[in-house]
């Protein structure tokens, strides 16, 4: 189950809550992936410096929000006002791989980051998948722009690397703020229309619709039907459209989009496929806007979708488990082995993480597979860890194989408790207790109590 979000947020900082635009209290199984894209991020020179330092504000939001639940930072990807993230269970993590991250300017003729593309590829399971969110130009008359823009982005994406075209991928998400406006209808038909519910009598001239009817590279793209309002342009913590002085037209500007390979390719007459072809489909559950979030003049939109993979993959490259029964009192031993293909380095490491990490990089101790090594046999392998690395209040952890040559966690480990440190423990008590029975100096004395 993987939920995709595109929000143009106009600089705004992040809300108080997300618990409906993340669908984080709908019933059924919770998701495998969340995947947001963001557009019109804060990148004044001064916020975008230090968020090249420093996670930006809302991947920091995002963190807080997700890892409590069991998801990790993937990967994500900045171009200026452009941000997309990709969180995901740790139970998948070992079978994502080939994780890479590009990026197209369009802006000022390429030369300027506030208009093109950023796009995080992965083999999931063996079959490979791409997400491009993308903001392309503004204003009714730049529909050719917009066009020109997307097949220039669709050509540039990890041009000169060794990795498959955006189109050669099993599945692309293509979503963002794709600023397509509603062609030919007066504002007023297209305000009644709305007041109405009628939004199927402005279908057939919102300018994407239209491109895909001509333009041959679209049509392979799918969309879910766009039963909700128009997502822009709305005055700020309102559902009013735009009250200004321009008054602009409401239109879809905010779209998903995807697109399955195998069904471009081997859709027979009959639209059928044989089972050994049809190996990822794509079911769209729910595809809508999110009208109570007012930080920005664009409404959030969300899609949740179902991807069935036919694993290509199906066991981790690296199997890993803590030896015994772990505590912060003394050194302890981790045991692995990996399948004989898996291209090891010396500088593969296993990291200790809490349960709730945020990503790859929030591990509480690591220790180096080679340099730490202690034994070795033909099944398996093990390194140790040291006690003055591990927390002395102890908890509940897990452990993770990172692979250097791949860039990415191989291995996780089921969660275990790690026993506190109990001397160091009983001596904090007994400074604490006799802090209590000493008596402040800034208390006068009741000789009379």
């Amino acid at each position: 189950r993987l939920h995709l979000v595109t929000w143009n947020v106009g600089t705004a900082s992040p809300p108080p809550e997300v618990t409906s635009l993340l669908q984080l209290n709908s019933p059924g199984p919770t998701m495998d992936m969340y995947v947001i894209g963001l557009q019109e991020v804060n990148s004044r020179i001064t916020n975008f410096l230090s968020d090249l330092a420093f996670d930006d504000p809302w991947s920091i939001f995002f963190m807080t929000v997700l890892s409590p639940l069991g998801y990790i930072k993937l990967s994500s990807v900045r171009m200026q006002g452009l941000l997309l993230l990709i969180f995901v269970k740790h139970a998948h993590l070992p079978f994502i791989r080939d994780v890479h991250t590009h990026y197209t300017r369009t802006g000022l003729y390429g030369y300027w980051g506030n208009k093109g593309g950023v796009t995080i590829r992965m083999s999931l399971y063996g079959h490979t998948v791409c997400f491009m969110n993308c903001h392309l130009p503004a204003h009714m008359e730049n529909t050719e722009q917009r066009l020109d823009d997307f097949e220039k982005i669709l050509e540039m994406q990890f041009e000169g690397e060794d990795i498959p075209s955006i189109l050669d991928h099993d599945v692309l998400f293509w979503f963002g703020d794709l600023n397509f406006r509603i062609a030919d209808y007066g504002i007023h038909f297209v305000r009644e229309s709305i007041n109405n519910k009628r939004y199927n009598l402005l279908w057939e001239k919102d300018q994407l619709n239209m491109a895909k009817k001509k333009e041959a590279f679209l049509q392979e793209f799918i969309e879910g039907p766009l039963q909700f309002k128009p997502t822009y342009k709305f005055d700020l913590y309102s559902d009013v459209y735009d009250t200004s002085e321009k008054k602009r037209k409401p239109a879809w500007t905010d779209r998903i989009l995807w697109r399955v390979k195998n069904l471009c390719q081997h859709a027979s007459k009959e639209g059928e496929f044989s089972e050994e072809e049809q190996t990822i489909s794509v079911t769209l559950s729910n595809y809508i806007s999110h009208m109570s979030y007012g930080i920005s003049d664009h409404k959030p939109v969300t899609g949740t979708f179902g991807l069935e993979l036919k694993p290509l993959l199906s066991d981790p490259l690296v199997t890993l488990n803590p030896e015994g029964e772990w505590s912060a009192e003394h050194d302890v031993l981790i045991s692995y082995s990996a399948v004989p293909e898996f291209p090891s380095s010396a500088w593969d490491w296993i990291g200790l993480f809490q349960v709730a990490f945020r990503h790859v990089n929030d591990y509480v101790t690591y220790a180096w597979v080679e340099d730490d090594e202690i034994s070795s046999n033909k099944d398996s392998k093990q390194v140790y860890m040291s006690a003055a690395e591990i927390p002395d209040t102890g908890g509940e952890f897990l452990l993770c194989y990172y692979s250097n040559n791949l860039q990415s966690i191989v291995g996780i480990s089921q969660p275990f408790q790690i026993q506190p440190n109990r001397t160091l423990l009983e001596k904090d008590l007994t400074q604490e207790e006799n802090s209590w029975m000493q008596k402040p100096d800034n208390l006068e004395s009741h000789d009379e109590f």
